[in-house]
C-alpha cells in the first residue's frame, strides 16, 4: 500500500484526476484484506490492486464511470453471484470494493509524509461522499464537511489505528437526522502503521536469510553482535540497522523501541552474550522471543535464565528451540521456519498442514 499512497500523493500534486478502488469488506478465502487499494489516472494508469488479477477489469471500468462524474459506488463481486465467473473471482471469497475519485481535498501529501517517517497514521474515507481524512498522533487533517463528523470519525479512527486494523466504523457526531434518531455515518478507516521490528542478536550466517526474509515480510530488521567482524553492513544488505555492541547493552538503549509488534531472535550460541539480552527480552513487551540452540543448550540457558532471576512466568514466553518443524536444513530453511512461527503468534494461526483444518482458510 505505501507505493500506493506515493503515487496516489504524486498525483495529486500534478494535478492528474484519478479514482482510487479499496476493498472495504470480504468474506471467505478473499484475495486482499480491508484497505488493499488500487488506483486508476484518468490516462488509463494502474497502480495497486484489490483482488490480485481477479477483478481488476471490472473495476477500471468502474473507475472510468467515476471519474466521467458518477457517484461513488460499492461493488460486491463473489463466486456465488451470477456474474462471478465473468469478472474471475474464483477463489471461493466474497470482496466489497469502494470506488470513488480523491480530489485535491484530501491530505494524501501528509499521508504520504506520514507513512515515509514511520508514524501511525490513518486515512479516513466515506463511503458515500468526497473528503477525507487522515489521522495520527492525535492530529487530524482534511475533513468530511463538518466539524462534529471530523471529530467524532477521529476518534474512531484513532482506536482502529492502536490496534494497527483497517476496515469499516460506525461513526456518530451525536447529531439527529430529520426522524430523529441518531445521524450515523459509515467509514473506511486505512491504518498504516510502524513497521514491525525484527530484532537478531548474532550476526552468524543463519541470521543472513532470517534478515532478508524479515525485510521481505515488511519488518524494520536490526543485526546486532558484539563482534564487529560479524556485524558488517556489507553481510546484510536488506537490513534496516547493522550494530556492533553488546546484545544487552544495546537491547536496554533502545528498550523504549519494543512493543508487542516486535519480535526478537537470539542466535548467538554463546551464553556470555544470549542469556543477558534473554532476560531483558522476556521481561520487555516484545511478541515474540526466539533462542536458538539444541534441547540439551537450551536446558543449560533456562538455569542461568532462572540464576539471573528470570521469572517462570517470562521464562515460559520463550520459543526454543527457536521456528516450527518443517524438518529444514540449513540457513535459508532455519530462516524460513523461524519466520513462519512469527507469523503464526503475531496472526493467532495453529501452524498447522491447512488440510488438517476445516472451514475458511483465511481468518475474518
Amino acid at each position: 500500500m505505501r507505493h500506493v499512497i506515493d503515487q496516489a500523493a504524486a498525483w495529486q500534486r500534478s494535478g492528474t484526476r484519478f479514482a482510487m478502488a479499496t476493498v472495504v469488506r470480504t468474506w471467505g478465502s478473499s484475495p486482499h484484506g480491508p484497505g488493499a487499494s488500487m488506483l486508476v489516472s484518468e490516462d488509463g494508469r494502474i497502480v495497486g490492486s484489490v483482488s490480485g488479477g481477479c477483478v481488476e477489469a471490472a473495476v477500471c471500468a468502474i473507475a472510468e464511470e467515476v471519474l466521467a462524474g458518477a457517484a461513488p459506488t460499492v461493488e460486491r463481486w463473489g463466486v456465488g453471484d451470477e456474474d462471478a465467473f465473468a469478472v474471475g473471482l474464483t477463489c471461493g471469497g466474497t470482496i466489497e470494493v469502494l470506488v470513488r475519485e480523491v480530489g485535491p481535498e484530501v491530505p494524501l501529501g501528509r499521508l504520504a509524509a506520514d507513512i515515509a517517517a514511520g508514524a501511525p497514521v490513518a486515512l479516513v474515507t466515506p463511503l458515500d461522499s468526497a473528503g477525507g481524512l487522515v489521522v495520527g498522533g492525535g492530529t487530524a487533517t482534511g475533513s468530511l464537511g463538518d466539524p462534529r463528523a471530523d471529530r467524532a470519525a477521529s476518534l474512531a479512527a484513532e482506536g482502529m489505528l492502536g490496534r494497527g486494523a483497517s476496515g469499516l466504523v460506525t461513526s456518530g457526531d451525536g447529531s439527529t437526522d430529520d426522524t430523529g434518531c441518531a445521524a450515523q455515518q459509515e467509514l473506511l478507516v486505512q491504518s498504516f502503521a510502524s513497521r514491525p521490528r525484527l530484532l537478531i542478536f548474532g550476526a552468524a550466517e543463519f541470521a543472513r536469510p532470517l534478515a532478508d526474509i524479515g525485510a521481505a515480510l515488511g519488518h524494520r530488521v536490526t543485526v546486532c553482535d558484539a563482534r564487529p567482524a560479524f556485524a558488517v553492513a556489507e553481510r546484510f544488505p536488506r537490513a534496516d540497522d547493522v550494530v556492533a555492541d553488546r546484545p544487552d547493552r544495546w537491547f536496554r538503549a533502545h528498550e523504549d523501541l519494543v512493543d508487542a509488534a516486535t519480535a526478537v531472535c537470539v542466535l548467538t550460541h554463546d551464553t556470555r552474550f544470549d542469556v543477558p539480552v534473554l532476560a531483558l527480552a522476556l521481561r520487555s513487551r516484545a511478541g515474540y522471543v526466539g533462542a536458538m540452540g539444541s534441547r540439551r543448550t537450551h536446558e543449560g540457558r533456562l538455569a542461568r535464565l532462572r540464576t539471573a532471576g528470570t521469572t517462570e512466568a517470562d521464562i515460559a514466553r520463550l520459543r526454543s528451540p527457536i521456528g516450527l518443524d518443517l524438518g529444514g536444513r540449513g540457513p535459508e530453511e532455519t530462516a524460513v521456519s523461524i519466520m513462519a512461527e512469527i507469523v503464526a503468534m503475531r496472526r493467532g494461526g495453529s501452524a498447522l498442514p491447512l488440510t488438517l483444518r476445516t472451514g475458511p482458510v483465511h481468518r475474518v
